[in-house]
């Protein structure tokens, strides 16, 4: 008789995003007049960069010559990718990783949620609280955590670190310790950074206790403070416990496209056992690489014309985070976030519940957002907006807040 992974039965109703568009969906159909506003998902509006398009272009081109047509990509990705991700996001900020220690993929959220399978399912996680749901979830659906408690909005077994206004959202050092180590800073949902120094406080800590950190940095390109980390190789040691992932989609405008890294050094083992071997066996096992053309793509977004023409849209989507920032402020919303993220964070007014103010803002605004709740029992009484929609859009729903 066929049996299921009973994991999956442990998580609580849909992915919160699901969710979300299926409330703006039944709206809009009861609403056909309304004119709603999306800020909740995090998916840029922005079109591609034209020097990039000219790259997609080029490869296009390729493939339809007999000559320069390509199959299969390398494993880890094309040696003209991870060259230039390996010197221009890296040797240039003074870390040692090399090309051969960067894996080329489809994108941060699948390497995020994938990356747990190559650590045995005894090994405890650590996650801020609120947090990005895949982290928990795709441990969930491994096995490695106990039951949902409906309760505490939380799962048995995952050491949750609270991340509050109090101490600027940044999680303290847990006094269990875990084996697995999940940050993302910038972070999302918060918005909130971590210094250089704090960083490496959490980097001392993992190699003192044999842990291993998922860095997720996915946001580094809206950095905007100097003594702000953009990678966390950036600090002594983290080389040795350590892993880091790194996305396109925000940096260069390619949710469509799908093109992601993940930086797994050789330096990093667990006993005898090199964690850059297994993650190697893994990538090759079940995934047959990013498309050439968008690996192109993704060369050309460090060329000096395309850095320059990212650079552009990068400001033009943190204009927007300001505009949010001092739109929610001068309406009375005590707000975080939107100085070197996409995303604001802000408390709902009169103690309301994450999901009523979604309801209320949607229904009496055409506004949407993300309620916090969904990123965690700790997001509860938050909620976040982001910056990647239109400045005409933008300047709206701030108008709309500011008549709530």
């Amino acid at each position: 008789m066929v049996t299921i992974n009973e994991n999956y039965l442990k998580l609580p109703g849909s992915y919160l995003f699901s969710t979300i568009g299926r409330k703006v969906k039944e709206y809009g159909e009861a609403h056909p007049e309304a004119d709603i506003i999306r800020l909740g998902i995090g998916d840029v509006t922005k079109p591609i960069a034209p020097s990039i398009i000219k790259a997609l272009h080029g490869a296009v081109d390729e493939m339809g010559q007999e000559d320069t047509f390509r199959g299969y990509a390398p494993d880890l990705g094309y040696e003209f990718l991870r060259d230039v991700i390996a010197q221009k996001d890296y040797k240039e900020r003074g870390c040692d990783i090399q090309a051969d220690e960067i894996f080329v993929s489809d994108g941060a959220k699948s390497d995020c949620g994938n990356i747990q399978e190559i650590f045995g399912l005894d090994n405890k996680i650590a996650v801020c609280d609120p947090v990005y749901p895949v982290y928990v979830d795709s441990n969930v659906m491994a096995g490695r955590t106990g039951e949902y408690d409906a309760d505490l909005q939380r799962f048995k077994g995952v050491v949750y670190m609270p991340c509050l206004e109090e101490n600027g959202f940044m999680p303290e050092i847990p006094t269990e310790v875990p084996d697995l180590i999940y940050l993302c800073f910038p972070n999302n949902p918060t918005g909130a950074v971590m210094k250089k120094t704090d960083l490496q406080r959490w980097v001392d800590y993992a190699r003192e206790h044999k842990s291993v950190i998922l860095y997720d940095s996915a946001y580094e390109a809206y950095i905007a403070e100097a003594d702000v980390p953009h990678s966390i190789y950036e600090c002594e040691g983290a080389q040795e416990c350590a892993i880091e992932f790194r996305s396109f989609s925000k940096t260069a405008g390619f949710t469509g496209l799908r093109l992601g890294y993940t930086v797994v050094p050789k330096a990093l083992k667990v006993g005898d056992v090199s964690l850059h071997s297994l993650w190697a066996r893994r990538h090759g096992t079940k995934f047959n690489g990013a498309p050439y053309i968008v690996q192109r793509a993704g060369e050309a977004v460090y060329s000096a014309e395309g850095r320059a023409q990212i650079k552009e849209q990068i400001a033009y989507y943190m204009g927007n985070a300001k505009i949010i920032l001092e739109g929610l402020q001068a309406a009375g919303f005590s707000v975080s976030g939107g100085v070197n993220a996409p995303y604001i964070w802000l408390k709902t007014p009169n103690t309301m519940t994450s999901w009523e103010f979604f309801d209320m803002l949607l229904e009496k605004a055409n506004v949407v957002g993300t309620p916090g709740s969904g990123f965690g029992p700790h997001g509860e009484h938050y909620f976040r907006l982001t910056a990647f929609g239109s400045r005409e859009n933008t300047i709206r729903a701030m108008e709309r807040f500011k008549s709530l």
